[in-house]
């Protein structure tokens, strides 16, 4: 692989259910290697160390308001660090896929880590891969079935934060 245009390595990582949310952090992933970048990506509970990396992009899926557990160790390992993050979490879902806050962690998280961004996009949910107390709260909250994920949304932040880290490094 080419060089990383920062010279350093990213790490891409978002903590998933059901994988819909992993989909979005490969997405992430393909887009930086285009760009010119060297992209690692993986589960958050697969990262076993963040020696070499520039850059973090760290999402999660949301339920009930929170980021999964383990995309939330993830980010407590980058308090301290001088690893520039951004963030981003998936889950809204339906005609309306903004949710009216962030979820409960990410206030501090990205308080904690001084994170450039945090960006939430529309999520996914197929009936078919929930449990039965997952599918009594979609039906309880009325949450529709379907893929409400935006990938031109998706390339486009992917895309700025590429140019960014690019701009960055020119600059040093």
């Amino acid at each position: 692989m080419n060089p990383s245009p920062t010279g350093e390595r990213i790490l891409v990582s978002a903590g998933s259910k059901h994988g819909s949310t992993r989909e979005i952090g490969e997405k992430i992933g393909e887009v930086l290697r285009a760009m010119g970048h060297d992209v690692d990506v993986m589960d958050p509970d697969r990262v076993e160390d963040l020696i070499g990396y520039g850059a973090v992009v760290l999402g999660s899926a949301v339920y009930a308001g929170h980021w999964v557990p383990s995309a939330v160790e993830l980010a407590q390992r980058l308090v301290g660090s001088d690893i520039t993050t951004w963030l981003f979490s998936s889950g809204p879902v339906g005609d309306h896929s903004q949710p009216e806050e962030d979820p409960v962690e990410v206030a501090d998280i990205y308080a904690s880590i001084s994170a450039q961004e945090h960006q939430v996009f529309a999520g996914k949910i197929d009936k078919s891969q929930l449990g039965f107390a997952e599918r009594a709260i979609m039906i309880a909250v009325r949450a529709p079935e379907g893929d409400f994920r935006n990938w031109d949304e998706i390339t486009a932040w992917a895309t700025g934060i590429a140019e960014q880290l690019t701009n960055e490094m020119s600059v040093r």
